[in-house]
């Protein structure tokens, strides 16, 4: 798909998280919503990942160690087809696979994620078995920055540099905001890049809601023998003026007003991208 489909795309994914957000009466909103680009140039444009090939041993992994936006993740695995998009109107309903943390109950999920600092330990354990199996997949896994703030990524780190893990991609979804507040008030971690580079990994910088230079930069391997650690700039809410940089709607739930307002704001948004393309 070209880089205006993609957008399109992308708009979509925003309606769709809120839809399922607000049937469910639950859900990350503002993480769903600045996340959504960086799932949807994954899925579309770099993961050798499809329901045909699902159980192909050379297939690429993802791991969303961010798991608590797993509606983001949800709406990108319907789209590409590894379930029926109305199977989401359970969306945290009793029995239902689709519960707030991705789980391997659900089709194209490769790990349970939730409990945060996990989701790079095992990426990197994944990548281990690639270089082991001499296997040319890739891995990658998406982290939120206030997440970071848990030592096991750290750990992680250190060991995925030990190893020259250039097979593995970690995506920070560079928001600022985490639940309590901004993370630099919660818990610093500046200056990330070069904490990241102290550790050993090639470290890129990128607007995480520009569609093609997240493409370049996730479909750079970077160092062969160094992990790659990309910051994306995104914003908390991304797309909807109320919900934008506002702490609250980290765990937010329209209401049927708030739904209506931001669903015409992404139509009067995609209607300017289309009097662009004109």
């Amino acid at each position: 798909m070209n880089t205006v489909q993609l957008q399109h795309k992308s708009f979509e994914y925003r309606r769709q998280i809120l839809y399922w957000i607000h049937e469910a009466g639950a859900g990350h909103t503002g993480g769903s919503l600045s996340c959504i680009d960086i799932l949807n140039v994954l899925y579309n444009r770099v993961l050798r990942i499809s329901p045909a090939r699902w159980g192909d041993p050379l297939r690429d992994r993802y791991v969303q160690s961010k798991g608590h936006s797993v509606e983001a993740l949800y709406v990108v695995l319907a789209d590409r087809g590894f379930f029926p998009a109305d199977e989401l109107s359970t969306l945290c309903r009793y029995g239902s696979p689709y519960v707030g943390h991705p789980t391997r109950k659900v089709p194209g999920i490769e790990m349970n994620t939730g409990a945060l600092g996990h989701g790079l330990p095992i990426s990197v354990g994944m990548a281990i078995a690639a270089k082991l199996d001499a296997a040319d997949y890739r891995v990658f896994t998406l982290l939120g920055d206030g997440e970071l703030a848990e030592g096991s990524n750290w750990e992680a780190a250190m060991l995925a540099a030990h190893y020259q893990l250039g097979n593995l991609t970690a995506i920070i979804d560079y928001n600022t905001l985490q639940i309590t507040g901004r993370t630099r008030d919660v818990c610093n971690h500046d200056p990330l890049e070069e904490k990241f580079a102290a550790f050993g990994w090639s470290v890129a910088d990128v607007d995480g809601h520009d569609i093609d230079a997240l493409t370049k930069v996730l479909r750079d391997r970077g160092a062969s023998d160094r992990p790659r650690c990309v910051i994306a700039r995104t914003v908390k809410g991304r797309g909807v003026s109320f919900m934008e940089n506002v702490v609250r709607w980290h765990h937010g739930v329209p209401s049927d007003d708030e739904l209506r307002q931001a669903l015409n704001e992404l139509s009067q948004a995609e209607s300017q991208l289309q009097g662009a393309e004109a």
